[in-house]
C-alpha cells in the first residue's frame, strides 16, 4: 500500500542540499593542512549552536562558526583574528555549489505537486546568497531560517514554528536532512523524516528509524513520488 504523501518537505541546506567538499578543502588549509581537525570543527560548532540556543540567545551561524574556529585552531597552536575566522567561514560557506543530482530532484518532486521549503540554521542573508551561488532560489516555494524562529534546529520549537511558518501540522512536515541530529530533531517535534547518507553521515541509533534512507536525494525523490 502506497503511503500517504507529506503535505511540505523541508530540506536541510549545507552537506544535504549544497557539497561541503570546496569548504573543507579551504577550512584544512586554514588549519595548517590538518584535515582530521575539520570533524572537530563542525562538532565545536554544532556544540555551540545548541549552547547559544539553549541559553535564550541567537548569533549568527557564521558568527558561531568563526567564533569555534578560532577555538579549534587556538587548542592546536594557531592564532586566528576574529576578522580571519569571519572571513575564511564566511567566504567558503557563502560558495558552495549543489550536490550533482539536487536539481534535478528538485524539478522531479516540484512537478510532482510537492511543495518545497528550505530549513536552515544558517541565516536569512547567508541562505539568499546560498541559493542564488548555487542556482536553487527557484526551486523553492520557502527559505526558512532559524534566524526568525529564535530557536535552532533541532530544537522542538524550531521545527514548530518553520511547520506554523507553512501552515501545515506537525504530522505533514517531512524533514530530509543528511545529518543524524536533524532527524532525529524533527522525528521528535512529531515530524516525518527522510535522511541522505552523505559520506561520513550517520543516523542517531536512539531516534526513530528515518522513514526514508537513501544515498542521495534522486533517490528520496523517486520514492516520494510514488507515495498517494
Amino acid at each position: 500500500m502506497k503511503k500517504q504523501r507529506p503535505k511540505v518537505l523541508f530540506f536541510d541546506v549545507n552537506e544535504t542540499l549544497l557539497d561541503l567538499a570546496p569548504m573543507k578543502k579551504k577550512m584544512a588549509h586554514v588549519l595548517g593542512g590538518n584535515g582530521n581537525l575539520l570533524s572537530l570543527w563542525f562538532t565545536t560548532l554544532l556544540q555551540y549552536t545548541l549552547v547559544t540556543s539553549a541559553s535564550g540567545r541567537y548569533k549568527d551561524f557564521v558568527d558561531i562558526g568563526a567564533a569555534t574556529l578560532q577555538m579549534v585552531a587556538a587548542n592546536h597552536g594557531m592564532a586566528l583574528t576574529k576578522k580571519e575566522a569571519r572571513q575564511s567561514v564566511s567566504s567558503s560557506l557563502l560558495s558552495l555549489p549543489a550536490h550533482p543530482e539536487v536539481k534535478g530532484a528538485l524539478t522531479a518532486l516540484k512537478k510532482a505537486g510537492y511543495r518545497l521549503a528550505a530549513f536552515t540554521n544558517g541565516s536569512n542573508e547567508g541562505v539568499k546568497a546560498q541559493f542564488e551561488f548555487a542556482g536553487l532560489t527557484d526551486h523553492f516555494e520557502e527559505r526558512l531560517s532559524v534566524e526568525d524562529a529564535g530557536k535552532s534546529k533541532p530544537f522542538g520549537e524550531a521545527y514548530e514554528w518553520a511547520a506554523r511558518t507553512m501552515n501545515v501540522d506537525p504530522e505533514d512536515c517531512m524533514m530530509i536532512a543528511a545529518h543524524g541530529w536533524d532527524v532525529a530533531g524533527a522525528q521528535w517535534a512529531g515530524w516525518r523524516a527522510a535522511f541522505i547518507e552523505r559520506p561520513g553521515q550517520q543516523l542517531f541509533p536512539l531516534a526513530p528509524r528515518a522513514e526514508i534512507v537513501e544515498t542521495d536525494l534522486m533517490k528520496v525523490a523517486d520514492i516520494l513520488i510514488e507515495y498517494r
